[in-house]
């Protein structure tokens, strides 16, 4: 019995796979079982923004596993504090609190605003995803995933993406903060324009507002910059960020100024296995590789993916978009088969939002696999 077949048997459906077992991987190459080797332009959904099995990340998991591997949050351990340090450095805001996942980093989010504000709404953008837990599916839009789980908590406002002027409309006394992507990612790669976050920073600033800024996927030089919002110069008041932040071992992290943070007291918030020695190690490991050059290599090599992928001419291409390695090309179609094409070709791609083909390959990728990329959807 194969490895699918056993997956059926075993495994709750609730993912929707394509047919590739993977079996190893390395920089921005996978290969699967049979030994068919695969360009990679998914790296696990915007994690493996280093490459896969990158050795910094191995190297520090190896050293770290054989020392120390978890011991809760009951005592304090020196990579969490290290890497702490690290991410307030990154991104200039003051206190953190370590997770597993961008889902968490959400959860905490949201009860940090709620906290701090001591209001209970929130307003999301239509086209936002930022979990599928109970609170950040909450302030997820799109129907198919939230129906079926319905009554969510009350008191979110959907709002049209990249329109200032809605949310300041939406916001009233009782907002706790506005939630927003700088790049929406599964909302099909969407770029704001560029007076977008600013304008909702400075109409959270009146209101007295909160404002949330989710990096989970734009995260980690993912866009050419450490962080999204940084293109535009803007700082949120509460910063989420997961994915790419463990180099491919699971990681996630909440951030806030200081004058938020400080709400959360003892006990208002927790996770058994957030911020682990292993973990931290993990994280500090992909941050040094990305310290050598990969962000800026993001935003050189995402402009000449972006200048490949416009010189193709297909009535299915309606328009290429993007920053640095986050690339989304809308078709006029459904991209399912496309994907399932460019697999049979070599290369691996997801599709979002029906008809944006997303491409996120690692930072690591070579001007030759993207030729080659480009090659196969030609």
């Amino acid at each position: 019995m194969n490895v699918m077949d056993k997956d059926a048997i075993y495994v709750i459906q609730i993912y929707t796979r394509q047919p590739v077992v993977i079996a190893e991987g390395k920089g921005a190459i996978v290969w699967d079982v049979d030994g068919k080797e695969y360009i990679d332009c998914v790296a696990g959904i915007a994690v493996n923004n280093v490459g896969h099995c990158h050795p910094k990340v191995v190297s520090a998991i190896k050293k770290q596993a054989e020392r120390l591997i978890h011991t809760s949050n009951l005592y304090y351990t020196e990579t969490q504090v290290e890497l702490a340090e690290k991410i307030a450095s990154l991104t200039n805001l003051d206190k953190v609190f370590l997770c597993n996942s961008g889902t968490e980093a959400a959860e905490a989010a949201l009860k940090l605003a709620r906290k701090a504000s001591n209001e209970k709404d929130f307003i999301a953008a239509d086209g936002s995803f930022h979990g599928r837990s109970m609170g950040a599916l909450s302030v997820t839009s799109r129907e198919k995933y939230r129906k079926a789980f319905e009554p969510l908590i009350p008191g979110v406002k959907f709002v049209p993406y990249d329109d200032a002027e809605a949310i300041e409309d939406a916001i009233t006394p009782r907002t706790a903060a506005v939630i927003l992507e700088p790049i929406q990612g599964e909302g099909g790669v969407r770029i704001p324009s560029d007076g977008y976050l600013r304008a909702v920073r400075d109409i959270c600033d009146d209101s007295g507002t909160l404002l949330i800024f989710d990096e989970v996927q734009t995260g980690f030089g993912r866009t050419g910059r450490w962080f999204a919002s940084m293109h535009w110069g803007v700082q949120p008041d509460i910063m989420i960020m997961a994915k790419a932040m463990g180099g491919g071992f699971p990681i996630g992290a909440m951030v806030a100024k200081e004058s938020v943070a400080q709400k959360f007291q003892r006990g208002d918030h927790a996770s058994t296995f957030g911020g682990s020695p292993l973990a931290c190690a993990a994280s500090l490991g992909a941050i040094s590789a990305l310290e050598k050059g990969l962000v800026e290599r993001s935003a050189k090599l995402g402009k000449y993916f972006m200048k490949k992928l416009g010189e193709l001419k297909h009535d299915y291409i309606k328009e290429v978009r993007g920053k640095g390695l986050m690339i989304g090309m809308e078709l006029t179609i459904g991209g399912d088969a496309i994907v399932d094409k460019a697999r049979e070709r070599g290369v691996l791609l997801n599709c979002v939002s029906e008809t944006v083909l997303r491409f996120v390959p690692p930072l690591v990728i070579t001007k030759e696999q993207i030729d080659r990329v480009v090659e196969v959807l030609g």
